[in-house]
């Protein structure tokens, strides 16, 4: 006779997004920051996978790379940064998330299920453009920590629902950012006066971010919509 023990032939659901975390430094302890963000991700891999779910989508960050959080100044070691970048975090959030992306691909290795992690760049909400981005326009030298990148909330919402769409990868990790940088300053200016001496791995476009996002066009057809640009006006731009 079934009892309430008894689960569903099939998993109740496709796939898990999983965004929880002490999303920053200074918030906790350090302590605690490392030991919240390693122990709830595994805690959602083991209890999705032992269910039968398919596909976890979990939230890594550009502060993988050790740029964004270093002590002083840490330029990467080529650019465009792609995924195969060296992760070298010094603080304990950023190593919690290099953590994770082990973990994750310990349990694609066991289970084979699809499990996809995102170094998302530094997270921008459309009212926010007009209240932060014109001391960025005027001074690209703020947005040296983010690599000069950024991603829109509303094109996160698209990568996601991309990596949801895209079955069969295994285990990957995507650099998530919008097309353009965060400043009005031009790749090559931005190269000449913080890059001087870093090797470019490819030619980049006047306004390219230096976060590369190929991976996920060429994997998802992940394509960003979203742009200052479209609140705010370049004075770079000849009319």
């Amino acid at each position: 006779m079934p009892t309430t023990f008894d689960r569903p032939a099939k998993p109740a659901y496709e796939a898990v997004v999983h965004f929880a975390a002490v999303p920053a430094i200074l918030l906790t302890s350090d302590a605690k920051t490392y030991a919240t963000n390693l122990l709830s991700t595994y805690n959602v891999l083991e209890a999705a996978t032992r269910l039968g779910i398919r596909k976890v989508i979990f939230a890594s960050s550009e502060t993988t790379c050790g740029i964004c959080l270093a002590q002083g100044e840490r330029k990467p070691l080529y650019v465009p940064v792609d995924e195969e970048h060296p992760t070298a975090p010094e603080d304990s959030y950023a190593m919690s998330k290099v953590a994770n992306e082990v973990t994750a691909r310990s349990f694609e290795a066991r289970t084979g299920a699809d499990i996809y992690g995102l170094r998302i760049n530094n997270v921008i909400e459309p009212h926010e453009y007009a209240e932060l981005f014109p001391p960025f326009l005027e001074d690209p030298a703020l947005r040296r920590r983010n690599v000069f990148a950024y991603i829109d909330t509303r094109d996160l919402g698209q990568m996601v629902q991309r990596c949801l769409e895209v079955d069969g990868l295994g285990y990957e990790i995507f650099n998530v950012a919008n097309a353009d940088m965060s400043v009005a300053a031009t790749t090559d200016e931005v190269r000449e006066r913080f890059y001087d001496g870093v090797e470019l791995r490819r030619p980049m476009g006047r306004n390219e971010t230096f976060y590369s996002i190929d991976k996920a066009r060429d994997l998802l057809g992940y394509s960003p919509q979203h742009s200052w640009r479209d609140v705010l006006p370049d004075s770079r731009v000849q009319g």
